[in-house]
């Protein structure tokens, strides 16, 4: 594996271990959903650094996603999440909105469900890149 590719991947792990710490902050929840997906975009950024192309200069995870499933055999059972957590760092990126659910900031159960499928997004993509 590439030096760069396991920079992509510690910093992916970093991200995991920050939502594990703020899981149970209600009040930082929009920050522990924030490093949710960016654990997942920092582990599909790692996937395109090791098998190419070069990385886009997207942040949006279902366009990343898209072009990783087809460097690796990957399919996201939980693709909702991966919605959720996409519109809410692609078309809330600024106050007042910044990390809200359309009912405001994210529940302990969304940060569960995120926290989940970052999990799974990092340890799979780690395990395919070894």
């Amino acid at each position: 594996m590439k030096e760069i590719t396991k920079s992509w991947l510690e910093l992916a792990k970093k991200d995991l271990a920050t939502v594990k710490e703020l899981i149970n902050n209600e009040y930082l929840s929009n920050i522990a959903a924030f490093h949710a997906e960016q654990c997942i975009e920092k582990s599909f950024k790692a996937v395109l650094e090791e098998k190419g192309p070069e990385i886009p200069k997207i942040h949006d995870l279902i366009k990343l996603y898209q072009l990783i499933k087809v460097k690796i055999k990957y399919n996201i059972k939980d693709i909702e999440s991966l919605q959720d957590l996409n519109k809410l760092y692609i078309e809330s990126r600024y106050p007042p909105a910044l990390g809200l659910m359309t009912y405001g900031n994210p529940s302990k159960k969304d940060i569960e469900r995120f926290l989940s499928l970052a999990k799974a997004v990092y340890l799979k993509i780690k395990k395919e890149l070894k």
